[in-house]
């Protein structure tokens, strides 16, 4: 397990690469913030968060299965990660961060729409309207689309 990265992973270097291309400027990992997250835009008082189907449980992905070997003890992990990921959710809408997911089977998809979809985002939620809930923006690579993204107040 100390060989798995939590940062710097093939998908956040694609997607920021991808972004990167399209004129968008981020930082990374900024622990100031709640969870870390993989990108920050400041501008745009947005983050985004690349998530490993395997680790953070993409319901209905492919990659998501659980080990059959001591299954309890994975499926307790798997649980704390969801919470986890959840409570820092929660916690940057609070300090007013929107915040967007980005699964790891979308970026291996189609990495150049996820980046499209992201920038799309990024830019269509400059208004100052409050709108809180889950947006699933489609993709090829699951039924439940790509890019699961939460508004904020801004």
């Amino acid at each position: 397990m100390a060989a798995i990265k939590s940062k710097d992973t093939q998908p956040e270097k694609t997607v920021r690469m991808g972004l990167f291309k399209l004129g968008l400027r981020y930082r990374l990992h900024e622990k100031a913030l709640p969870g870390s997250p993989d990108l920050v835009f400041p501008k745009y008082r947005a983050v985004v968060f690349v998530h490993g189907c395997f680790w953070h449980r993409h319901r209905g992905c492919r990659l998501a299965a659980v080990p059959k070997n001591n299954a309890q003890r994975w499926a307790d992990k798997f649980a704390a990660n969801v919470k986890r990921d959840q409570k820092v959710s929660e916690r940057l809408h609070e300090l007013g961060w929107r915040v967007a997911i980005v699964w790891e089977c979308a970026v291996r998809a189609s990495p150049g729409c996820t980046a499209e979809q992201i920038n799309s985002w990024l830019r269509c939620s400059q208004s100052r309207e409050k709108t809180i809930g889950e947006v699933d923006v489609g993709g090829p690579a699951t039924p439940r689309g790509s890019l699961r993204a939460r508004h904020g107040a801004t």
